[in-house]
């Protein structure tokens, strides 16, 4: 085990697991004086594989409509990683209205978060978790956005997305991937607690390739939307200025790969 954590440490220090890089902000609006309407909030984790890349055209239109006219919040993961042509096919049916963050980010592409009106961005930012191991995965990110409703800015929240290296405590089960995994799991919790402890909502979407996944945050009042499999949608309350019900869950169908598209169905307003 002292070795273990030496290791980690060790990358840690390499990766920048403590170095993360705000890609933009924005001023605080004040609290509202009396509760909004409830607003509904769809949002999506969404791996798109490789296995069958004709399908993947479908699959972005299936993300994009599986709540109907509703304009879903979707992270996204494996985009572009191996494959070409993702951010057309996401420019197209993640049309003008959408914030798509990170699509196009030098390094932390392949975890974007797609974000459609009424929801907008005001703070982005991501972090490295650790690099690429040949043959095994290339670097992995830690994405971020704080989003606000365009015309009640009181209703706020952070949405979290990323996508853990496989074969740790999945597949294979490899030992010696297991500190990278850890790397990964140090960086959600701490941006979890971080926006916890500053009263925020925080919702977030992953792979996290470990089919026994607890929670980020180790608090009592993170709750899950899917509480198995690996790709997971969670969220942790903050001070109650913004409340959040859950109202549904389904899968979509992605035909990409052995990964389905999870959905929530969750509604959110200020008090």
């Amino acid at each position: 085990m002292a070795s273990m954590v030496s290791r980690r440490k060790a990358l840690s220090v390499g990766g920048g697991l403590f170095a993360g890089a705000v890609v933009g902000t924005a001023a605080a609006t004040g609290s509202a004086s009396a509760a909004t309407d409830w607003f509904r909030l769809p949002v999506i984790t969404a791996n798109v594989g490789r296995d069958n890349l004709g399908a993947r055209d479908a699959a972005f239109d299936a993300v994009r409509n599986a709540d109907g006219e509703n304009r879903p919040l979707v992270c996204f993961q494996e985009i572009s990683e191996g494959d070409t042509g993702e951010e057309a096919m996401i420019d197209h049916y993640f049309g003008p209205l959408y914030t798509k963050a990170f699509l196009r980010h030098e390094t932390s592409f392949r975890i974007p978060i797609c974000v459609g009106r009424p929801w907008v961005v005001v703070s982005s930012r991501t972090q490295r978790a650790h690099g690429g191991i040949p043959g095994v995965t290339p670097s992995r990110w830690f994405n971020e956005v704080v989003v606000r409703h365009q015309d009640h800015p009181a209703v706020e929240f952070a949405v979290l997305n990323t996508h853990y290296i496989a074969n740790a405590f999945n597949g294979d089960q490899r030992t010696d991937l297991q500190d990278e995994w850890w790397l990964m799991r140090d960086i959600h919790k701490a941006r979890s607690l971080a926006h916890h402890n500053a009263g925020r909502l925080v919702i977030w979407g992953a792979d996290t390739n470990r089919p026994n996944f607890g929670t980020a945050s180790d608090l009592a009042a993170e709750q899950k939307a899917f509480g198995t499999g690996i790709d997971r949608l969670h969220w942790l309350p903050g001070n109650g200025s913004v409340q959040i019900t859950l109202n549904t869950t389904r899968t979509v169908n992605m035909n990409v790969d052995g990964h389905d598209a999870r959905l929530a169905i969750f509604h959110v307003r200020a008090v």
